[in-house]
């Protein structure tokens, strides 16, 4: 199902790229008590997860960030803490190399990367002796989840999942950041790309020849980088395999789609149309919100996150 999202966004914030921006250097980080865990994974590599409350009977939510994202990524401790102020215990995982220190092996982690949520998932669970009720992804995060749900079996325990502003077609994304003001995205998450990059290897022999300096395109730094060093035949089986629209018929577990018709990562033609969609998918559409933005209220001074708003209440029926 498709249907049109309520938000209406900030008189003071128009536009897709203020809407964009503005959270990601003006939101305040709440300080959460939270406890980090390092997961060994079956590889020999690792990941941390963070935790937030551990209350016996709350259900439990486990967040996925974005490319490059983390615990500090703006929308991270905002939800997090919306959410345990809603009664639920939360937890944030982190892709592997992601949470600050480079991971051991040469791989990473990447769009289409589904085993490591499936390993924390598990590991969550084990933990807690709590059933993961429902998983949140943005962006990266958001393709992750819903190509998880459309590959997985189906989890009777996991009744919900939200992805927000998700890359459903990778190929186009990458087209679209190539083009106008969206290039200032690319380049600064390009910039990160490449000092992760660099960081590792500093460390260790890379598998690949290349000079990630000469990169100036995502889909350049994923047909040298992203695809040989995750077993990939180039960029477009890379983009191919990993896009998660192919998979929305197949998902089974009630999930929420929140997207913005101004995200500037996005081509108009990335949404799915509702024939692509599950009987168990919503698509709620906003003609603004601009890219995991989504910023409402009356003035800088009285700031709402709306995104905090709508997935708590999307998951208040769990409690």
């Amino acid at each position: 199902m498709i249907r049109s999202s309520d938000f209406e966004p900030a008189w003071w914030l128009p536009g897709p790229h203020l809407q964009t921006i503005w959270p990601v250097f003006f939101r305040h980080r709440p300080r959460l008590p939270l406890r980090f865990e390092r997961v060994e994974l079956p590889d020999h590599d690792f990941l941390d997860i963070a935790w937030l409350n551990r209350c016996p009977d709350a259900p439990q939510v486990l967040l996925l960030h974005g490319l490059e994202g983390s615990i500090q990524s703006h929308y991270a401790a905002g939800l997090l803490q919306n959410l345990s102020q809603a009664g639920f215990n939360a937890v944030f995982m982190h892709f592997r190399g992601c949470s600050g220190e480079p991971n051991r092996l040469t791989r990473g982690y990447h769009s289409g990367e589904t085993g490591d949520l499936s390993t924390i998932v598990d590991h969550v669970e084990n933990c807690s002796n709590d059933a993961v009720s429902a998983i949140v992804g943005f962006s990266l995060g958001g393709n992750v989840l819903l190509k998880w749900l459309g590959e997985a079996k189906e989890r009777p325990t996991l009744k919900k999942a939200v992805a927000v502003s998700v890359p459903f077609r990778l190929d186009q994304c990458a087209e679209r950041l190539d083009q106008g003001v969206s290039k200032l995205y690319r380049d600064y998450l390009l910039r990160k790309m490449r000092y992760s990059y660099r960081r590792k290897f500093a460390s260790m022999q890379s598998p690949l020849d290349v000079d990630v300096n000469s990169l100036k395109s995502f889909r350049d730094f994923d047909d040298k980088v992203t695809a040989p060093l995750h077993g990939f035949n180039g960029v477009d089986h890379y983009y191919t395999e990993s896009s998660s629209r192919q998979y929305l018929q197949r998902i089974r577990t009630d999930t929420l789609l929140l997207h913005a018709l101004d995200d500037p990562f996005m081509l108009p033609e990335t949404v799915p149309f509702e024939s692509e969609l599950s009987p168990s998918v919503t698509l709620e559409i906003s003609a603004h919100g601009g890219h995991v933005g989504f910023v409402a209220g009356s003035s800088p001074w009285k700031t709402r996150y709306w995104l905090d708003e709508r997935i708590t209440a999307y998951l208040s029926d769990l409690r």
